[in-house]
């Protein structure tokens, strides 16, 4: 992946980028064909940050009579439901189209109330769909920028949570580390997977548009693991649906800030994986409709060594072989395994990682900044730079907790289906 995105940053090859967004935005404004779009709300007793995800959406600039937000509210605390719905209806006089839907009951949580949202009649004219989760707020031109171009042209885009947008980054420690955690995650694993796969399954849904016939065509939303963003994706793939990732439009959103929070994230973003993996492997080695090398990635590549074998490894290398070695003098690893290894993975991680650990300096000895897109490329090596051994620990620590939830996912032990809701805190 290392060489990969090298690859793309240095020849500036992103598929977000070869498409001509001047002419579409000329067409569209000269034959007035904005397609419909349908914004979708999921929320469950944000009381923090409802009027801040409401108010974000429902100003997006797209043309009133194309534009449908449903708020899809399972909250249990009655108080709250009519304070979101007294918010839905101060927008409608604004002369907003929002719908606001509730249920009698939570089937399925977030994919059950998604779900049951599309299946509304007025959802019928419309031909995307956009999904934020209720601490997610999106810039004013979300839908007039470069998804403009991929309305015409693919089937949905993941628009990357970036750094600049964390509402919280500067709160605590543990959320320093999960920006740095996540950016490798954006601007190397998703950008990777589009470039060369033209897919990418983790965290497809919130942020990010899907055209509505894809989902059909992929058989829907289904609750039968704890990431039903990655069935979809998985299942709209096999179907020959391709994805692109845009990683320089933000969306503000907010991370963890408790450790038990954020274990109960993770949780259940490792353990839904391994359970997805378990479920769909034959599915996907016996699909005809896309080729070999495709599912061979997604079993092997996606699944099995990122999803499944990355925790393990890491556990038992780093919290155990390693540390066995220090305190128990019979146990010695040479030191090309010990030391020179897990330095190369780093460094290539580091390298990877441009926003947080390269300075501006550093890249003139790699590449002319002629090269470098200035405008995504944000270079503050004093920032958290200092931070990487941290980083590092805290990621091996977290290894224990992943790979004891991809254990539960492949098993389908008790705490396979545990949804518990990430608390928000409210942010200006």
């Amino acid at each position: 992946m290392a060489a990969v995105i090298l690859a793309v940053k240095v020849l500036r090859k992103k598929r977000s980028t070869k498409y001509n967004l001047d002419a579409v935005i000329e067409d569209l404004e000269r034959t007035k064909t904005h397609p419909k779009v349908l914004i979708q709300i999921p929320m469950y007793n944000e009381k923090e940050v409802y009027k801040l995800s409401i108010g974000a959406v429902c100003g997006l600039q797209w043309p009133a009579d194309r534009l449908i937000v449903q708020v899809l509210d399972d909250s249990t605390n009655q108080v709250l439901r009519e304070l979101v719905e007294l918010e839905c209806h101060k927008w409608m006089q604004k002369g907003v189209n929002v719908k606001y839907e509730t249920r009698r009951n939570r089937n399925g949580y977030k994919a059950g109330a998604l779900k049951e949202g599309l299946e509304k009649q007025y959802v019928e004219d419309c031909e995307f769909v956009a999904i934020f989760d209720a601490d997610f707020q999106p810039e004013a031109d979300f839908l007039g920028r470069r998804f403009l171009i991929f309305f015409r042209t693919q089937s949905w885009v993941w628009l990357r949570r970036d750094g600049n947008s964390v509402l919280n980054s500067e709160e605590c420690m543990m959320t320093r580390l999960q920006e740095m955690s996540l950016d490798y995650h954006f601007s190397v694993e998703q950008e990777v997977g589009s470039s060369t796969y033209k897919f990418f399954g983790l965290m497809v849904r919130t942020a990010g548009v899907w055209r509505i016939q894809a989902i059909k065509d992929a058989g829907g939303w289904k609750d039968r693991t704890t990431v039903e963003d990655m069935d979809l994706a998985v299942r709209a793939s096999l179907q020959g649906w391709e994805f692109v990732f845009v990683g320089d439009v933000k969306v503000k959103n907010e991370l963890p800030s408790t450790f038990k929070a954020y274990r109960y994230q993770q949780h259940r973003w490792s353990c839904g994986p391994a359970n997805l993996f378990k479920k769909m492997t034959k599915e996907i080695l016996f699909c005809q409709r896309v080729s070999l090398f495709k599912r061979l990635h997604l079993v092997y590549a996606f699944f099995f060594v990122r999803k499944i074998i990355a925790h393990w490894v890491t556990f038992f290398f780093y919290c155990i072989v390693i540390p066995a070695c220090v305190v128990v003098p019979e146990v010695s690893l040479k030191k090309q395994i010990a030391i020179y290894i897990p330095a190369t993975i780093t460094i290539l991680n580091a390298v990877s990682t441009p926003r947080y650990l390269v300075s501006e300096s550093s890249v003139k000895f790699i590449v002319p900044l002629s090269y470098v897109n200035h405008s995504t490329f944000t270079y503050i090596w004093d920032r958290s730079m200092h931070l990487l051994v941290l980083w590092i620990l805290f990621e091996n620590v977290m290894s224990l907790h992943r790979t004891k939830a991809a254990i539960i996912g492949l098993l389908e032990a008790n705490r396979v289906n545990e949804w518990v809701v990430t608390e928000s805190l409210e942010m200006p």
